[in-house]
């Protein structure tokens, strides 16, 4: 395990329009993770939630085939215009966790869903919390993407998500592990809490998702292959 992360530098100059999800701890962690990975030229990588459009873009600098998808227009419009800013040529769709091509699959899966447990049972369908709320237990897109990797994975492909031990780190490994992926966690760091969790952070406490002490939020990555 690491307690180092790779910085926005590292990921090059990142603009994104007003309620897209800004590079931060998790994309670095993420990227970090992807990195250690590998990337060979001709990689098929699927980036879901793709935000920025940050990791995609990076993933494209390594040699990658990248397609990368958000629901949000803002995020899609963002990503393409990180994309042509750093002159990589990558997918990007609009599209509740799709994919173009019926039955394609692919070598590397990333993503950085939305994981911030919140009052509402349901993630919002518009404002800038929809980059981060995601239900009640913060697994409403997590366990979606578990559902899903086996069915966009290669043999031997790789799934890589990153998000925040709040809402469950072992509840991700049984549900990847049961819909028959190899998984563990590889990467994982602890931050002090940011601005959305410090405001909710009565209530996620109140809830037991925090403890009185606790002043940082631990975030992982989990890595599963398909056999």
């Amino acid at each position: 395990m690491t307690t180092t992360v790779l910085r926005p530098t590292d990921l090059g100059p990142v603009w994104t329009l007003p309620g897209v999800y800004a590079p931060q701890e998790d994309t670095f962690l993420l990227a970090r993770a992807l990195k250690a990975e590998g990337v060979a030229p001709g990689t098929d990588l699927l980036d879901l939630c793709t935000g920025s459009g940050a990791i995609a873009v990076l993933a494209a600098r390594m040699g990658a085939r990248v397609c990368a998808t958000d629901i949000s227009w803002r995020a899609v419009l963002t990503a393409r215009l990180n994309a042509a800013r750093a002159r990589q040529r990558i997918q990007v769709l609009h599209g509740d966790l799709s994919v173009p091509g019926h039955g394609r699959t692919f070598d590397t899966v990333v993503a950085n869903p939305p994981y911030m447990p919140a009052r509402a049972a349901l993630p919002p369908r518009t404002g800038r919390a929809r980059a981060w709320d995601a239900g009640h237990d913060g697994r409403y897109l997590v366990d979606r993407i578990c559902v899903r990797a086996p069915s966009l994975l290669k043999p031997h492909g790789v799934l890589l998500m990153v998000h925040s031990g709040l809402c469950g780190t072992d509840a991700t490994l049984r549900r990847l592990t049961s819909a028959g992926l190899s998984c563990s966690v590889t990467e994982r760091i602890h931050v002090p809490f940011g601005p959305v969790l410090t405001a909710r952070l009565p209530w996620l406490r109140a809830q037991g998702l925090i403890g009185a002490d606790e002043d940082r939020e631990e975030l992982v990555v989990v890595r599963a292959e398909r056999s």
